[in-house]
């Protein structure tokens, strides 16, 4: 029987070992990670040529430089046997402007992999000959297979212990992988890219036989697949988009963006009823992108009509994580992306970078039987709880809740994004009506907006509590029952607990329905 990831926690023990749980020493400063604090990777695909240099915590790095180019190196192909002329052309310089970025930013080599197109052509291996004489840039082409296996591993670096099926489109080819326990399992490659089903005899009638035709035949090879779908690829991205728009969905965040089959369909129809140009204008679609959507609505639709998933699931993460994820030591894959991102976002920005432990076994009287997953997302917070002091007092709410339901944080779903935003929106207003972001809200059920509240005015009285190590710090005590918030002051905490800290106090009570009892540390 296959577990939800959703309920999978990974390991946050608090142990004293030195990599043990989210209270450990970080990953991040160990030698072999720092290695990989700044990454460049280039993915020469059948539609585009995108130029990716990741910075930062290892295990969940920042986008330092992100850029695409729509080169169509695909285009035609079925019927020429040879790359698209002027995509060539394009890509040529596009690899040479990257070339050139990439030795202005003082990285090491960039790691370059082409995929169907290139693979395909007969002229694939002249063009990566051009290459490396005019940019020195030398070219890995790699088969389908793995492919898969690179787009599936991304998959992980968001999702550490995801069990489902990866599909990656492209222009010119589509992908399955299974995953399972962390690990990639069974994987294939189809022609199924909207490029190619272009060149399909018989129309819509020819398209809909060959989809469905080489669908069945992959379910027969890698057998029932009835966990998550995770959808890798800009095709895939740009029916979410429209499925967002469709639905009037207020968080545009591609990343964890969930679909059911019935959406899946619901949306299908909307794109075959539509104007295109006017959908590719309200979903901020390009127009190379647009003309391939209608192709790769059809394989979606019949993709999950076939496998029949559980649920479905965006991921913005595909082949160049996944090349990223292959440099990772084992012990660095095993780490949760949230907590590795939230730990080097407090050593590189907090004010006293470490005190988010402090913070955390203070208020953890207040979560004692939460589950594991919400218990992630507290510890989170608490690392986060000071990364935005730098903004202006006035917006230091807002600010927080938009870094946390925007920001490239992988494992987190859009729910979890709210309520980590709430949360640290809480730790510096007592109130979150009145802001532009109220439509989110909905994203979360009451009691857990409540919830949310109750950690950020945790954080909002504990953040008033710093002292040095080797003080005597105060506790909590939480009588839910008798609805009682207890305060034990000690004798390093009393010129601490002025008015505004008693004031605070008083909120986080209020939002608990408890009454507050200050006693004295003995």
């Amino acid at each position: 029987m296959t577990q939800d990831p959703d309920t999978r926690a990974p390991d946050l023990t608090d142990g004293t070992e030195p990599d043990a749980g989210l209270f450990g020493r970080p990953l991040f400063l160990d030698p072999g990670a720092r290695a990989l604090s700044r990454v460049g990777v280039v993915d020469v695909g059948s539609n585009s040529v995108r130029l990716v240099v990741f910075d930062g915590a290892a295990r969940s790095p920042a986008y330092f430089y992100n850029e695409k180019i729509m080169c169509a190196l695909g285009a035609g192909l079925s019927d020429s046997g040879v790359l698209n002329p002027e995509g060539r052309v394009r890509a040529l310089n596009a690899l040479r402007r990257f070339q050139h970025l990439a030795q202005g930013m003082g990285l090491p080599a960039l790691t370059v992999v082409a995929t169907a197109a290139v693979r395909d052509a007969r002229d694939g291996p002249d063009f990566c000959a051009d290459v490396l004489r005019e940019t020195g840039l030398r070219i890995w082409v790699i088969d389908g297979e793995e492919e898969a296996r690179l787009s599936a591993q991304g998959v992980l670096l968001g999702w550490p212990g995801s069990y489902g099926l990866v599909c990656d489109i492209g222009g010119s080819s589509m992908e399955l992988a299974e995953i399972s326990g962390g690990r990639v399992g069974r994987r294939m490659t189809s022609h199924l890219g909207p490029l190619k089903l272009q060149d399909i005899a018989g129309g819509k009638k020819g398209r809909d036989k060959h989809i469905r035709a080489t669908l069945e035949h992959m379910r027969d090879v890698m057998g029932d697949q009835r966990d998550r779908l995770f959808l890798v690829g800009g095709s895939w991205r740009a029916i979410a988009r429209i499925d967002m728009h469709r639905r009037g969905y207020p968080l545009h965040v591609l990343h964890e963006y969930r679909m059911t089959a019935r959406s899946v369909s619901d949306t299908v129809q909307f794109i075959r009823d539509a104007d295109l140009s006017e959908l590719r204008s309200a979903c901020g679609i390009s127009s190379a992108r647009m003309n391939l959507v209608p192709l790769a609505a059809e394989v979606l639709k019949r993709l999950v009509q076939t496998f029949r998933p559980k649920d479905i699931a965006i991921s913005s993460y595909g082949i160049r994580e996944g090349m990223l994820y292959e440099q990772m030591p084992q012990r660095l894959r095993d780490r949760d992306p949230l907590v590795e991102a939230c730990r080097f976002a407090e050593a590189k920005d907090a004010r006293m970078p470490g005190f988010g432990k402090s913070l955390y076994a203070f208020i953890h009287p207040l979560f004692k039987n939460v589950p594991d997953a919400r218990r992630r997302l507290i510890k989170a917070a608490c690392l986060l709880h000071d990364v935005s002091w730098r903004a202006h007092p006035d917006y230091r709410a807002e600010t927080c809740f938009d870094n946390a339901t925007r920001a490239n944080l992988g494992g987190l779903k859009h729910s979890e994004r709210v309520f980590l935003g709430l949360a640290l929106l809480h730790r510096y207003s007592n109130k979150r009506e009145g802001t532009r972001f109220e439509e989110l809200y909905e994203l979360i059920d009451e009691k857990t907006q409540l919830e949310a509240e109750i950690l950020g005015k945790a954080m909002r009285f504990g953040a008033m509590l710093w002292m040095t190590q080797d003080a005597e710090r105060g506790t909590l005590k939480w009588y839910p029952k008798k609805r009682v918030l207890e305060l034990r002051l000690t004798n390093d905490m009393i010129p601490l607990f002025g008015e505004v800290a008693e004031a605070r106090l008083m909120s986080l009570a209020g939002s608990l329905q408890a009454s507050v009892e200050i006693r004295r540390k003995r």
